[in-house]
């Protein structure tokens, strides 16, 4: 089928119709695995003495090279393995701890992964050193290298998988198994339960959502604000003029919206969610390792296997370990973070400078809403920060894998992924925690500002500091979101239409593709070179993936579920947003990933790998992240403090609402000298001066302006909610992780019948080859 898929590639003005049957009735000999791809320079000798030196040791390892040159341009190579590399892998495989005897079956997926091992492992003595294919093709010796789509499979994939029309079906994970191995058929997994699980949390979250607006014009503390008198201070120095709390009405509002009593279930749910999603994938993974007969697999035998198979000679790599690049790495790391949240701190500084600059616009709505603008166009810069720092960790995190010298390719793409996790982390929540836990908290008061680069710090508005994390939220996640996946899609796009362009000329050069030439003398079926370098053409014309392709998917919808299950008490509709997105990019993946892109080599494993580990830790964070949120962030506690201590309700009063003048009680009366926003008096000389009265949001006292017992109350209450939620949260997760086992029964009964049915075999042919020895002495 791999000769008639080149057949049909061939231009259609190149093309010839013809009733001849392709196949012959002896077998088509195998495909190429690999290709590799050079840039003619004959005036380079050097770098063509490399290339030849490469191609030569390639020969040496018995891998079979055709040499295809096209258009004075490029040369291209195809490499076929012989087939006893793959009986060598084979036999090992079956004789290895991991395969407990199993017989396992060379698919082209694996004879793929095999000689891209082949050709990563093979270097040549340049006399200053070896050097690898990936050290010739930093230096230009050559352009690409690249293994062949399967013109069938990649067909049937796009027809039950890689179209639009595909969105609600389910993925057929087993073909993606085969074609694209075990790794890629992992992550979809992983993605599509993750995404099925996220149905019942984003429900909830428009619950949570719609019980907040059903409420919406009734709520006493929303009409506290809306018809309030009080003047407040000014919100900076110079330029901010007094402005009334009622003018903030729609800001009370929205606030209301996500700060409210159904955030506290909302965020125990999904703290609980978090679990059970780890859990239930976990019983998911082995349900589907086990039918794919990987779940005893191990990765260091594979990758030691790998290595006797490209050579016999081989030594193990031993393990190594110094304290002072460990110690190296660790300063490294240090100092990386704290420039992520130096700029953070750049952040905090350019929402403090511009909210006193937006005053003073033209536009009545920047003047009015300064506050809430400058905050927003921070979380458009943070966007903008994230997506320049991501290219910076990910340069920094190699720079560190390589100064670590891991031992092998796994070591090193687990030590790569917490570091730029790690970096990734910190880049998009430094602004978040500030905004979350520090936000209105540390600004001062009247006469007594703290400041930083000159200016007062930002303070909360009196409905709560809620609204300005769910707006940086909000912003941040959807511009991400919408973003990330159009550029995702269109790059890919455009640079397959720009190389077809580039290859059109090479590729009307080719000829014409007769079926009666793929045959040779023997009757063997063998694709000319006409059909040949037309296939190779078709696939190098695609966009180029490597490692990186599928990493780059992961840590995406990793930060996404971090996004979703850490600050979810800010921002209930997260998991819907999540939900809308991830039902796309699994289809806009699968699209880019068979029709757009060079074909990713497949991986074994049995395992997401250390993201495992990174979502529990996601997990244990968004219990303590949730907790504080809802405890010092939103005014959950003050409220309950002031229904049951100083309220109507505590008081005996029953013809009032409870909550009746809470507002109020949240705020302490300020004294401005001449109506000038730049002095205060204090509240002791007020009588000594021309004063007006200002409100400021805080418990202090009116007298002296220090803290009242108030303050210390709900400060005391803070602390208590935060750590009975932890504990009450950390207890139901880990009932939640023991009621829920890892393993189903079914998988369980099952592995364990046929581990009994292979020993049975093994012992019946134990004693047919004794009875056989017995009878031969006789």
């Amino acid at each position: 089928m791999f000769y008639k898929k080149a057949q049909e590639e061939v231009p259609l003005e190149d093309k010839k119709e013809s009733a001849e049957p392709l196949l012959h009735q002896n077998a088509p000999r195998r495909p190429y695995d690999f290709v590799l791809v050079s840039e003619k320079d004959e005036e380079d000798v050097e770098k063509t003495q490399k290339e030849k030196a490469f191609i030569k040791e390639l020969n040496k390892k018995k891998i079979h090279v055709v040499e295809l040159s096209h258009d004075d341009k490029k040369t291209f190579y195809g490499l076929r393995a012989p087939e006893e590399k793959f009986e060598d892998y084979r036999y090992l495989l079956k004789v290895s701890d991991s395969c407990n005897g199993e017989d396992v079956s060379v698919t082209l997926a694996t004879r793929i992964r095999i000689v891209n091992s082949i050709l990563n492992e093979t270097k040549i003595d340049t006399g200053e050193g070896t050097e690898g294919l990936e050290d010739l093709m930093n230096d230009g010796v050559f352009e690409t290298m690249f293994c062949l789509h399967e013109r069938t499979e990649q067909k049937k994939l796009e027809g039950n998988w890689a179209r639009w029309t595909a969105v609600f079906m389910k993925q057929p994970y087993d073909d993606i198994q085969k074609y694209f191995g075990e790794k890629v058929a992992l992550y979809y997994l992983w993605l599509g339960w993750y995404t099925t699980l996220l149905i019942p949390a984003a429900v909830l979250g428009v619950v949570v959502f719609l019980y907040a607006l059903a409420f919406f014009n009734t709520n006493p503390l929303i009409k506290e604000v809306c018809d309030s008198n009080i003047t407040m201070c000014p919100r900076c120095e110079k330029r901010c003029p007094p402005w009334n709390l009622s003018d903030t009405c729609t800001y009370a509002k929205v606030s209301h919206l996500f700060d409210n009593e159904g955030t506290v279930a909302f965020a125990i749910f999904m703290a609980i969610w978090a679990t059970l999603f780890l859990e239930l994938w976990r019983r998911e993974r082995a349900e589907y390792v086990s039918r794919w007969k990987v779940y005893d697999w191990s990765e260091e035998e594979e990758e030691l296997i790998l290595e006797i198979v490209n050579d016999s000679e081989c030594k193990a790599k031993v393990f190594q370990h110094s304290f002072k690049r460990s110690t190296l790495v660790l300063v490294m790391v240090t100092i990386m973070l704290m420039v992520i949240i130096g700029l953070a701190h750049a952040l905090v500084v350019f929402r403090v400078v511009a909210a006193p600059l937006l005053s003073e616009s033209r536009w009545e709505f920047m003047r009015d809403n300064a506050n809430v603008v400058a905050v927003m166009l921070g979380a458009v810069l943070h966007y903008f920060t994230i997506q320049i720092m991501t290219v910076v960790n990910r340069k920094v995190s190699l720079k560190l894998c390589e100064l670590e010298k891991p031992n092998s390719f796994a070591a090193k793409e687990k030590s790569f992924t917490v570091k730029m996790f790690t970096f990734q982390f910190f880049t998009l929540f430094s602004s978040l925690f500030y905004v979350a836990f520090f936000l209105g908290r540390i600004n001062g008061h009247p006469g007594n500002y703290a400041r930083i680069a000159g200016h007062r710090l930002e303070e909360c508005h009196p409905s709560g500091c809620l609204t300005d994390l769910f707006i940086q939220m909000a912003i941040i996640m959807m511009l991400k979101q919408v973003i990330n996946n159009i550029v995702e899609f269109i790059g890919p796009w455009l640079k397959n239409c720009w190389r077809k362009r580039a290859t059109k000329k090479l590729r009307r050069k080719c000829g014409h593709c007769y079926r009666s030439s793929c045959r040779d003398e023997n009757g063997c079926v063998e694709p000319c070179d006409v059909c040949k370098i037309a296939e190779w053409l078709k696939n190098y014309q695609l966009a180029d993936s490597d490692c990186f392709s599928l990493f780059n998917e992961f840590l995406e919808m990793v930060i996404q579920f971090s996004f979703t299950t850490i600050f979810v008490a800010a921002f209930p509709l997260a998991p819907l947003l999540a939900l809308i997105n991830n039902i796309f990019e699994i289809r806009l993946d699968a699209i880019k990933m068979v029709r757009l892109e060079r074909r990713l080599v497949p991986k074994k494993t049995n395992t997401i790998g250390i993201w495992t580990m990174v979502l529990e830790a996601v997990g244990v964070l968004a219990v303590i992240a949730n907790g504080l949120v809802i405890g010092i962030t939103s005014d959950f506690i003050p409220r309950l403090v002031y229904r049951y201590v100083y309220g109507p309700c505590a008081r005996g009063v029953t013809d009032t609402h409870c909550m009746s003048g809470y507002i109020n009680s949240t705020l302490t009366t300020a004294y401005m000298f001449d109506n000038n926003p730049d002095e205060f008096v204090p509240p002791n000389q007020r009588h000594l001066f021309n004063v007006t009265e200002c409100s400021f949001r805080d418990f202090r006292s009116e007298e002296d302006h220090s803290l009242t017992l108030h303050f210390w109350l709900v400060v005391a209450a803070r602390f208590a909610f935060v750590i009975l939620f932890e504990h009450v949260v950390l207890v139901f997760k880990f009932i939640a992780a023991w009621f829920v086992p890892n393993h189903s029964l079914r998988v369980k009964n099952e592995r364990l019948q046929n581990k009994l049915d292979r020993l049975k075999k093994e012992l019946k042919g134990r004693k047919r080859t004794k009875y056989k020895f017995k009878s031969t002495e006789v």
